[in-house]
């Protein structure tokens, strides 16, 4: 199939990026290959969206710095860019909210539609299960109007939970599976813990982003 008749794609990867990992990276390649495995889609562009500060979590840094570690682990990439809309936003964004704005703003510049999808891991799908944590129509417009693009790990069951999901099996086919065969368990939270107790977390996350770590003192406390 010619590219030009392939639907044209922006992932969007919203998150703490705190700090961004090398896994966070892969997310997109993983997800781009399979979306062009299909033949149906040609991805365009990628978006990492970092959360407000006002978003609450424990030991989330300013985003100045989370955009900064952000903006050193793309620069090598010709296709992710860093985007700094909702870290300037003077509350939290729900993530629907996001989308609709990027999805706008896109649109508004391109010269031919671009849709967007979502890039997650299989714990924010499995998210969509906890009761009060998603309003049901931002869950609808997500999966149903967006789509999600999920990087699951081997030995996981993303079919499984979408099936004893309603919400989900709706728009089961806006849901695309993208299976990541390399065992990666690389986490943020598991980083910030290594670096507290001066473990080195080298080829773990980009050396740019070690050496704004170490630069800024970050993640001593």
């Amino acid at each position: 199939m010619a590219t030009s008749s392939r639907a044209k794609v922006c992932l969007v990867a919203c998150g703490s990026f705190n700090p961004i990992t090398n896994m966070h990276l892969r997310l997109f390649e993983l997800a781009k290959d399979t979306l062009h495995q299909t033949g149906r889609f040609e991805v365009v562009g990628g978006i990492v969206s970092p959360v407000n500060d006002a978003y609450g979590k424990k030991g989330l840094i300013s985003g100045e710095h989370r955009l900064k570690m952000c903006k050193l682990a793309t620069a090598s990439s010709d296709w992710i860019r860093v985007v700094d809309w909702e870290v300037e936003q003077k509350a939290w964004t729900p993530t629907r909210k996001t989308m609709e704005h990027y999805e706008n703003t896109l649109n508004s510049q391109a010269g031919s539609t671009v849709s967007l999808k979502l890039l997650c891991g299989g714990d924010l799908l499995e998210s969509f299960a906890v009761p009060d944590l998603w309003a049901v129509d931002d869950m609808d417009k997500l999966t149903g109007h967006f789509g999600l693009v999920v990087v699951t790990r081997a030995g996981s069951n993303p079919e499984k939970f979408i099936h004893e999901s309603d919400a989900l099996y709706k728009n089961r086919s806006n849901i695309m599976i993208a299976r990541e065969w390399i065992s990666n368990e690389i986490s943020s939270t598991e980083i910030r813990r290594a670096i507290r107790r001066q473990s080195s977390v080298r080829y773990l996350i980009p050396d740019p982003v070690l050496e704004y770590i170490k630069a800024n003192d970050l993640y001593q406390v």
